[in-house]
């Protein structure tokens, strides 16, 4: 199954997002993640919300958004046709032997230091999801306390 990332522009009105995650709850779709934010018009919203399945699954949930009432516009962010960025706070542990290998980690992937203690350090890391995926995965041996992603964000590329 192959993930997918739609971009949903609504109106920015009182149970739209509700309405939105039924329409994928009550078809069984499960959103892998979901970012909502206003736009230049504070009356429109832009939800990016990442799901997997197959086009057709794909083809079937753009087709029931549109039919939502609070839909303006609904979008396909193919990778190859846009920008995905993700944020996550990771909270790693360390002892002071290991504080430097773990800010060298981070300095290969671009972490910012959001906050250190006696025994952790707070990364804050950005980029395309398996960037993050990456970072995590090889913080893991130090021992995650926490982490936090926000979901992908995605905005189409121009075609000039």
């Amino acid at each position: 199954m192959s993930q997918h990332v739609i971009s949903v522009k609504v109106e920015n009105k009182f149970g739209v997002l509700a309405r939105v995650a039924g329409l994928f709850s009550a078809r069984g779709y499960n959103i892998d993640s979901l970012a909502v934010s206003r736009t230049e018009d504070d009356d429109i919203s832009i939800m990016t919300i990442v799901v997997k399945g197959d086009d057709k699954i794909l083809e079937q949930v753009k087709k029931q958004l549109h039919k939502l009432i609070d839909v303006i516009k609904v979008s396909d962010h193919a990778p190859q046709l846009s920008i995905q960025r993700e944020l996550a706070l990771v909270k790693v542990s360390c002892t002071s032997a290991k504080r430097s290998e773990v800010l060298q980690l981070a300095e290969l992937f671009k972490a910012e230091v959001a906050d250190v203690a006696h025994k952790s350090i707070t990364f804050s890391i950005d980029g395309e999801s398996g960037k993050i995926d990456r970072f995590i995965e090889l913080a893991t041996p130090y021992g995650i306390k926490e982490s936090m992603r926000t979901g992908v964000v995605s905005i189409l590329k121009d075609r000039d």
